[in-house]
């Protein structure tokens, strides 16, 4: 149904894809897998995926939900959409979801009310400008990058374009997230 104002009144969601069901997946179990496809994802809205690191060497998606809602004041808790752990407070490479992604909000992960409406935001736990990613979270990342790519779907024939948040935020507020010794090039290597 189109209403007066030219606007369709029942979102155009993107359909779940078959591309999870068929692959062998090490980080993403059919469990993860459902939930991330319970998510009412809407065609064209996810046009970025942005890489954090938490700039902690502990840490997982409750504790970072804590810390945004408690003393930083967001409203929404978690900045992230999906937090990678480093087998300190969760499991090394374990993808956890966040609310943003349940609910389909906004992220709080760039200095950029636009950008965030549009980019999904996964944080690495970890603090890279001291350390590098562990193995198992870069194979994690890789796996969930390809299979959100799959479930937000393309827009204009290409995927959600992946950044680094150094490489994405405003110049105005420059940051060295994900820190100095996160691998750039294997990220840019793999998914441009």
């Amino acid at each position: 149904m189109v209403e007066k104002s030219g606007f369709d009144s029942k979102p155009n969601y993107q359909p779940t894809s078959f591309f999870g069901w068929f692959s062998k997946w090490k980080y993403l179990p059919k469990s993860l897998r459902e939930e991330i496809d319970k998510a009412p994802v809407q065609k064209a809205r996810w046009r970025y995926i942005v890489v954090h690191n938490s700039g902690t060497r502990q840490g997982n998606a409750k504790a970072f939900d804590f810390y945004h809602l408690k003393v930083r004041k967001m409203s929404n808790g978690l900045a992230y959409h999906f937090v990678i752990g480093n087998g300190t407070s969760s499991g090394d490479g374990q993808i956890e979801v966040g609310n943003r992604w349940k609910k389909q909000i906004n992220g709080g992960h760039v200095h950029s009310d636009y950008l965030n409406n549009i980019a999904l935001g996964i944080c690495l736990v970890g603090d890279f400008n001291q350390e590098k990613p562990t193995a198992k979270q870069l194979e994690s990342l890789d796996e969930l990058i390809r299979y959100l790519r799959q479930r937000t779907g393309k827009i204009d024939g290409k995927w959600a374009v992946v950044k680094a948040h150094k490489d994405i935020n405003p110049p105005k507020w420059p940051t060295d997230c994900p820190g100095s010794d996160f691998p750039y090039a294997w990220l840019r290597n793999r998914f441009e």
